[in-house]
Order: C-alpha cells, then structure tokens, then sequence
C-alpha cells in the first residue's frame, strides 16, 4: 500500500546573507514526509538540520531565504508564504515545533499555565475556566504530576525534564498533525531522556502524529525513528530506514557517524573521531561535500557532484562509490562490528 505524504519538499534552497556575503545553507534538498511516521534527521552540527525544518514554519532568521524550490503542504506551497498572516494558519495549529533549549524557549515572566494557553486561546479561541480546564489536561497528558498546582508555577520552579515536558506541552497544545522536535534530549541526563522519549512515543500514538526528530545523538535515533535522514553540508546524503542506515549504511559520512558512537569503543583506545572540519558554505562547492574528509574519496568526487544511488526502494544514497564503475569499498571495522552485535537500540 502506497504511502501518503504529508510534506514534500522539492529542490530546496535556502541561503543567508552575512556581512556582505551569502552562505548558501540548504543545497537542493528533496525529501517526501510521510503521514504518521518518525523521521530523524541526523548529521553534525552546522549541517543545516534546524534551518531545514524551520523553513517548513517561517521561523527563518531575518538574514535568511529560500531562494528556489518548494515546500508542498495540504495543497499550498509553503515556500511562497511572506507574511505572518500566511503562517498563522500552518504554525501551531499544522505544524509545531519542541525548541532545542526549554530554558530559553519559556518566557520567565510568565506561568507555565498561561504560556500553554496562549497557543489554545489563539487557535481555539477558548477563554476562562474552559481555556483552564483544557490546559491542565494536557499537563497530564505530558506526565506533570499536580497539574492544578503546576499551572500556576514558573519556568524556574521547574526541573530541566519538566521544562521539557512544558515545552512539548505547549507544542501539541494545538493538536497539530506534525510535530518536529529539535534535539529534545539535549542537557538532560540519561533516565530523563528515556523518559522524553516515550512520552514522545505516547503523544505521537495518542494524537496520530508525524514527527521529525533533530538530533546528533544515534542512541536517539535507533529508539525512535521508522526512517533516518543523514544531513551533511546542507545536503541529504543517505537516506532509508532505520534497520537501513544503520546496517547497510553506504555513505562514508554515515560510516564515519557510526563510527563515532561510544557503544563501538574499545577499552583503553581513543573514541573514533571524524577528522578535519565541515566546508565552507560560504563558498561554492565543487563534487562530493564530503570528499576532503573521506579517506576513501574517488577523484571523481572532487569533480562532480555524485547523483543518488538506490540501494533498494527506500533506501538511496548520494556517493560516488555507489556507481557500477567504481572500485569495491569495505566498511570500516566499525561498522562490521555494529552490523555483528545486532545493532544498538537501548
């Protein structure tokens, strides 16, 4: 049975200007969304992840533009949007977004109780003990104990797990149909985590949900995405399922991300580091983004930039090494490892 797309975006480009100059941060990126599932975009810092999904909201910077392509939503072209009033329609009520800091994402001069009412007294116009009553329900319903006596409280009376639990309260507040969560688990320790995410788990089955997860943490990934996207210099590189990525990956930044998890160390050695630095954006690049940093580059990847390669229907990957002609490469010990111990799902 053929999926149904919920987002689609089409040869997307977003730039920024800066001092004079244009960083060009999302390099012709097409990707379909579908209705219900849990994607994960993956990739450094940098890498254009946040800027990607930001565009799906308005939520650009100032200095920032899509400069071509489309983003298709419910038959409009979110890419063609230029005023609030086009947004109030799709941000929140559509598409809502967990913020990567709950420290700064939450108004300190406000109750928690008001700062989730908002978004509800906006899109649902409900006002008093109505607008109350609907606001402490969604306390419950993202794990805060005493609903009643937390609405009245401040972000600071808040441990950093219930500030999370607060953002994402305010999040879904709206009952939107997709839901994209930048990095959600970072700054909290590791039981808290687990416990973010499922109740992200929870929230997504409750309201029928598609959600996006941000993250550079794998641990993330294989707990919580159907598929996984790998973003490196503004561009998806690889992309398929999770079971995919992770033990029939075929880009070397995906080895090499791979390679990097704590999980894969040995005792005594130094953890696998990814060597030099992301490219300039700044500057035109030429070929494979990636090729300055592989060990395995092909000269061809100085030259041109590689096209996508299907590994199988749902798995396609964007490397040189992928074509017929090109000399047979092993993945690294690494990743033979992972593929031998069954994978690291916590």
């Amino acid at each position: 049975m053929e999926k149904e797309i919920a987002l689609s975006v089409k040869n997307l480009n977003v730039k920024f200007t800066l001092r004079g100059k244009v960083l060009h941060a999302i390099r012709d990126i097409s990707l379909d969304i579908y209705k219900g599932e849990s994607l994960a975009i993956v990739g450094e810092s940098g890498s254009g992840k946040s800027v990607f999904t930001k565009t799906f909201m308005g939520l650009l910077d100032k200095n920032g533009y899509i400069e071509s392509g489309e983003i298709l939503y419910n038959g409009q072209n979110l890419a063609a949007f230029k005023t609030e009033k086009d947004w109030q329609s799709i941000r929140g009520r559509e598409i809502a977004m967990v913020l990567q800091d709950p420290m700064t994402s939450l108004n300190p001069l406000k109750t928690i109780g008001a700062q989730i009412g908002e978004a509800i007294e906006l899109h649902q116009g409900l006002k008093g003990n109505d607008l109350k009553k609907a606001v402490v329900e969604i306390l419950k319903d993202v794990g805060i104990t005493e609903p009643e006596r937390r609405y009245k409280q401040y972000p600071h009376e808040f441990s950093g797990g219930m500030r999370q639990r607060a953002v994402i309260a305010i999040a879904v507040a709206c009952r939107p149909r997709t839901l994209i969560c930048d990095e959600p688990t970072t700054a909290l320790d590791v039981t808290i985590q687990a416990q973010i995410l499922e109740l992200l788990k929870n929230l997504k089955k409750k309201y029928r949900l598609t959600t996006v997860y941000i993250t550079h943490d794998l641990g993330v990934v294989a707990n919580v995405a159907d598929r996984i996207a790998v973003m490196y210099a503004g561009d998806i590189v690889e992309i398929g399922t999770c079971e995919e990525v992770f033990y029939n990956s075929r880009h070397p930044y995906t080895w090499a991300l791979l390679s990097s998890l704590p999980q894969l160390g040995i005792k005594g050695e130094d953890l696998y580091t990814i060597k030099g630095t992301p490219p300039n954006l700044f500057q035109t690049i030429k070929g494979d983004a990636y090729a300055p940093r592989n060990p395995k580059a092909l000269k061809i990847d100085f030259v041109e930039r590689p096209p996508y390669f299907d590994v199988s229907p749902t798995h396609k990957v964007r490397s040189w090494l992928m074509d017929p002609r090109a000399p047979k490469v092993e993945p690294p010990e690494h990743i033979k490892k992972l593929r031998s111990q069954g994978g690291i799902r916590r």
